[in-house]
């Protein structure tokens, strides 16, 4: 007796799917060719850089990165990124420290005018950084501030980035207040509690305030501009600008070599710390 085999039924393709992943994967593409631009450029000759439309180099341009290591001004790369982190890890500790204070104030305590005071904060929101720019740079001047580190690092620690405040509230709203009256029947004052019970539980907003501060904080040109002046300040944002200054003409090369060192410390810090800011957005979205 001779079995039969019975027809397997073809299976249908799904167009639709098909599409939207091809539609995907040229959104990809179109968002990483700028970066894929950037990184074969730096080793592109100088005759290359404008004049040629190909994305890969005919030959490698080493020089380029070994003018740029060289740094401006006197100044080596190494001492630019290392004012680049001393700025961005200040503005951290800052942000992470005084939004988590002023967070846990609004999120978990009650006092007079609680409700107005947290609706001014958000509305410093909507406030242009630049209608407040003229009395910062005055303050800091009769300081003595200006052309320090301090105009960069020393508002973070006054819980000016609304922003973080307001994601912070939105998780610490979302932990159980159990756990605050659980810690007032043990004898744990406010501050107790937010050092031992709060504090740990808010790790995810926590992380997230700090990538993106430290990632706002190294991008940030217009501030440093206006506070830094003697090249030994200066961070590696502000010496992509004054490495095509200094130059007699336009070296693009090294300049683009010099872009892509500048964005080696952001993308180590996002690759580090990625899980932790999907957790923390989705966490502080979702809890209110």
């Amino acid at each position: 007796m001779v079995a039969v085999r019975e027809p397997v039924p073809r299976r249908r393709v799904d167009w639709g799917r098909v599409g939207l992943h091809a539609g995907c994967l040229a959104a990809l593409l179109v968002m990483l060719y700028p970066l894929a631009w950037l990184i074969a450029t730096s080793f592109k000759p100088a005759d290359e850089v404008i004049s040629s439309l190909r994305l890969l180099p005919s030959r490698l341009a080493m020089s380029n990165y070994t003018t740029a290591l060289e740094g401006v001004g006197g100044v080596s790369v190494l001492r630019l990124i290392g004012n680049s982190l001393i700025i961005s890890t200040g503005a951290v500790l800052g942000n992470v420290i005084s939004c988590s204070l002023a967070a846990y104030a609004f999120a978990r305590l009650r006092f007079t005018l609680r409700g107005p005071l947290f609706a001014l904060m958000l509305a410093t929101i909507m406030l242009p950084q630049h209608a407040v720019l003229i009395p910062q740079y005055i303050v800091f001047n009769q300081l003595g501030m200006v052309n320090t580190f301090w105009p960069l690092v020393l508002p973070k620690f006054l819980a000016t980035d609304a922003f973080f405040v307001f994601l912070t509230v939105q998780f610490m709203r979302g932990i159980p207040k159990e756990l605050d009256e659980a810690a007032t029947l043990d004898g744990c004052g406010p501050f107790r509690t937010f050092f031992r019970i709060i504090l740990p539980l808010s790790r995810p907003a926590l992380i997230t305030t700090a990538i993106f501060t430290f990632i706002w904080t190294w991008n940030d040109f217009f501030l440093q501009l206006i506070y830094l002046f003697e090249p030994e300040k200066f961070t590696i944002t502000l010496a992509l600008r004054s490495f095509v200054d200094t130059s007699s003409q336009s070296a693009y090369g090294p300049m683009f070599a010099m872009s892509v060192i500048a964005l080696l410390p952001i993308v180590l810090f996002f690759m580090a710390f990625q899980r932790f800011l999907v957790e923390g957005m989705a966490s502080s979205g979702v809890k209110g």
